[in-house]
């Protein structure tokens, strides 16, 4: 049920369209190219069943962790006030 000057199944592409998004978003933090032996950023070991599930992956669980703490979403706020969109 859509409201106001919207059509009906708006809220749903809305909906669909973000987790695209953050589908997209995900996919190009997955790690490409040679992977490592040891952690780029601790210099530790990283497990053998890590890296046969990432193959590409240069970073333990932890190192990566901290990094994915880091990160931050700079998408399109899709769900603003009605005052926004008004405006």
């Amino acid at each position: 049920m859509a409201g106001g000057w919207t059509r009906d199944g708006a809220v749903q592409d809305q909906i669909d369209d973000t987790v695209l998004d953050a589908v997209l978003s995900a996919r190009a933090r997955i790690p490409l190219g040679e992977g490592a032996d040891y952690c780029d950023d601790c210099g530790e070991e990283i497990p053998e069943r890590r890296r046969l599930a990432l193959p590409a992956t240069r970073t333990c669980v932890p190192c990566q962790s901290a990094r994915d703490a880091t990160i931050r979403s700079s998408g399109i706020n899709r769900r603003g006030s009605k005052d926004s969109q008004l405006r």
